[in-house]
């Protein structure tokens, strides 16, 4: 005779209906089952992790709380138009507020030291388009800042950084920088306090919708409810096969302790796609995704040589030069992109919903998101 797997007490704590499942235990989806609980705390949530910890890039990130760099903003004006960027700075920077008064600046170690953008001497076209248009985003952007220079030139400080090959230094005095791991620690806690069931190690392998009620196959359990949200990002597409985000995989590294570290703050260059910042005494340094976009189009936590070798470069080349710096280790996490900059949240049938494609801002992204999907699923409640 076959055994059940779990006992009356578990079928009946653990597994009976619930009001709300969650798909993903990210910024996202935490913050959704957050503000779901503090709006209706009778609602029995759960949220579904394939993880031990979030398997996308929650607790991998670097920890910028910024918005866009010069170059980055340009480029994306470029490519969506002036106004769409507009309100997506104003997203951004809405989502960085409502991070910080969610879980409080101490609980994250929030720090506004400011962000900088690198303009190497090979850089010359790019480096000359972008000083050239500092009053223009200046004065776009100061309807949402109250700031009349967000941007400024400081070249004077380059010598300061003890960088090499650099010609031309921009400065954001509105950036601002957070610890990843506490920040994913205090909303799990928080979520975890307001009586949310939070599953690790719980991989989502099928849904199936059976009138009001969406029957969820796990590789651990099966789990009952009414709603459910998908906060899966990079991986929404093994699940939800008709929607397109693509993952795209963002390779780090960080050195070992380094005495008399100049840089302070956090750093920005090539549109973005390069980033570094100080943290403990390290420097932490990721990026290279535009060295191969479709290599880099995976989901697989994984690190690879050519990525590695041009992060590597950079830091001995350009960040610290002439010093003998120690690799301590290296990481991965995994992103969502897709064709339009905006996230995606939307309820897609009866019972079903999405947030998602944060376009590697989850930082400032996930909060916002994650609060506007449960708007959305508590109107259908």
């Amino acid at each position: 005779m076959n055994q059940p797997s779990f006992s009356y007490w578990e079928q009946q704590t653990f597994f009976s209906q619930y009001d709300v499942i969650i798909i993903g235990s990210g910024i996202v989806g935490l913050s959704a089952a957050m503000h779901l609980k503090t709006q209706q705390a009778h609602l029995k949530i759960a949220v579904l992790e394939k993880g031990f910890l979030p398997s996308g890039a929650s607790t991998k990130n670097a920890g910028f709380a910024c918005f866009g760099s010069v170059t980055e903003l340009l480029s994306e004006i470029k490519s969506f138009g002036e106004e769409t960027v507009f309100n997506l700075v104003a997203k951004r920077m809405k989502g960085l507020k409502t991070l910080r008064e969610n879980l409080g600046d101490n609980a994250i170690s929030f720090e506004q030291k400011g962000g900088y953008e690198l303009f190497l001497n090979s850089d010359k076209s790019k480096t000359e388009e972008a000083f050239s248009s500092i009053n223009y985003l200046n004065q776009l952007l100061e309807p949402l800042t109250n700031h009349t220079a967000i941007f400024t030139e400081v070249n004077d400080k380059i010598a300061d950084f003890g960088f090499n090959k650099v010609d031309g230094l921009i400065y954001n005095t509105l950036e601002g920088q957070i610890d990843t791991g506490k920040m994913m620690q205090a909303l799990l806690q928080k979520v975890a306090a307001l009586g949310v069931a939070i599953f690790n190690q719980c991989k989502v392998l099928s849904f199936t919708e059976e009138g009001e009620i969406i029957m969820i196959k796990t590789d651990s359990a099966l789990f009952k409810t009414r709603k459910i949200v998908f906060a899966t990002n990079g991986f929404t597409n093994q699940l939800l096969p008709e929607i397109n985000i693509k993952p795209a995989r963002g390779q780090v590294l960080i050195t070992e302790p380094i005495k008399n570290l100049k840089i302070n703050g956090t750093y920005h260059y090539d549109e973005g796609y390069y980033y570094f910042r100080d943290i403990d005494n390290r420097v932490l340094l990721g990026g290279g995704r535009n060295l191969n976009f479709k290599a880099e189009e995976s989901n697989e936590l994984k690190v690879t040589t050519i990525i590695q070798e041009k992060l590597e470069q950079l830091l001995h080349d350009v960040v610290l030069p002439n010093q003998q710096v120690k690799i301590d280790y290296r990481w991965s996490g995994i992103m969502g992109f897709g064709d339009e900059l905006e996230p995606i949240i939307k309820k897609l049938r009866n019972g079903v919903y999405l947030a998602a494609r944060c376009n590697g801002m989850g930082v400032a992204l996930g909060s916002l998101t994650g609060q506007e999907i449960a708007g959305l699923v508590l109107a259908d409640l």
